[in-house]
């Protein structure tokens, strides 16, 4: 059951942040750089500190003894994060919507899933199966099952691409805006890695002091994502400075209602995501990163056919698209099955 209701949480989480770039698409005055500044520092900077310091008693005194090394730990994973956001949402511009989201997740998803199997996590992750015992290889197919489909996603987008060149403006060149999210790939697995290797003392020290398990959660990302939202807003501050917009803040209030349901959706993903991680028990550090991934993936990819990126392709791609799709449905369901398996073992 914990299975069942982790795996339904965290894919929650991933439709919640890969369907959030839709906010994105319906700027009409805006920038990119109005959406990330206003968007992150409603979603990683003022809910999840609203939700620790109103409902996590003596949050400042437990902060104070968690030990300095977990959310030194925790903050240099979210400042790669902080890159990786910066790069993500220039790569949307460059290279839309559905093959930022499928390269960047697969990459992503490869690392977060084995990498705390392989170098333990704090708490309950202590306890994780290695990647050679049954769950473990069972998850390691999924993985694989997962980039064949990201392959696919991105195979895809290369053919959108050819068909559309002549047809639609774009934004940089494609070469650029693929190494680009290649970098954001590797580096955002931040979040996963800030919450497996840092919630063990953070959560212990808010429930010493009265807090429930989701205002715990919540201070988890609180403190260990400072780092990343600090590099985003000091970026879209930057692009704010030089392209002189910041007016257009509150000329254009209206506009602002797209970046807040952007940072609501975010801050929903991350509190779903952290939650149903510890509900998946001791490999939800893995498994739950490659669920959430998955779904986030698949967010993207209706993100951006919603919105016409795939109007007039092919075809051709659209078979490889909706392949790769299926093979992450599949993918997220391996993963759910290897987590069943390490809970029955243990």
């Amino acid at each position: 059951m914990n299975t069942i209701v982790g795996s339904l949480m965290v894919a929650l989480a991933g439709l919640s942040m890969g369907s959030g770039a839709w906010t994105l698409k319906a700027l009409r005055k805006y920038g990119f750089e109005h959406w990330l500044f206003v968007g992150m520092l409603i979603g990683v900077g003022l809910l999840p500190w609203a939700v620790t310091l109103l409902f996590c008693p003596g949050a400042w005194a437990a902060l104070s003894s968690v030990p300095l090394s977990a959310l030194l730990k925790a903050n240099l994973f979210a400042l790669g994060w902080g890159v990786a956001n910066v790069l993500c949402t220039l790569c949307f511009v460059r290279i839309g919507v559905a093959l930022t989201g499928g390269i960047l997740g697969g990459l992503g998803l490869s690392l977060g899933v084995t990498v705390p199997m392989l170098f333990k996590g704090s708490g309950l992750f202590a306890q994780a199966p290695d990647l050679t015992s049954p769950a473990g290889l069972v998850v390691l197919a999924g993985v694989s099952v997962m980039l064949a489909g990201v392959v696919l996603i991105s195979l895809a987008g290369f053919g959108r691409d050819r068909a559309l060149r002549h047809s639609q403006p774009t934004s940089g060149n494609f070469a650029t805006g693929l190494i680009m999210v290649i970098v954001a790939g590797i580096l955002s697995t931040g979040p996963n890695f800030a919450f497996a290797y840092s919630q063990g003392p953070i959560v212990s020290a808010m429930r010493e002091r009265g807090a429930g398990e989701a205002a715990s959660t919540f201070a988890v990302w609180a403190v260990g994502m400072l780092g990343g939202v600090l590099v985003n807003l000091a970026f879209s501050g930057y692009l704010l400075t030089r392209n002189r917009s910041w007016k257009l803040l509150v000329r254009v209030p209206r506009e602002m209602i797209f970046p807040a349901i952007m940072g609501v959706q975010f801050c929903a993903a991350i509190a779903l995501l952290g939650n149903g991680n510890l509900v998946l028990g001791a490999l939800g550090a893995s498994v739950g990163w490659g669920i959430y991934q998955a779904l986030q993936i698949l967010g993207n990819q209706a993100v951006g056919f919603l919105s016409g990126e795939w109007k007039g392709v092919p075809a051709g791609p659209r078979r490889q698209m909706y392949s790769g799709i299926a093979l992450l449905l599949l993918a997220a369901l391996l993963m759910a099955y290897g987590n069943s398996r390490a809970v029955s073992l243990s």
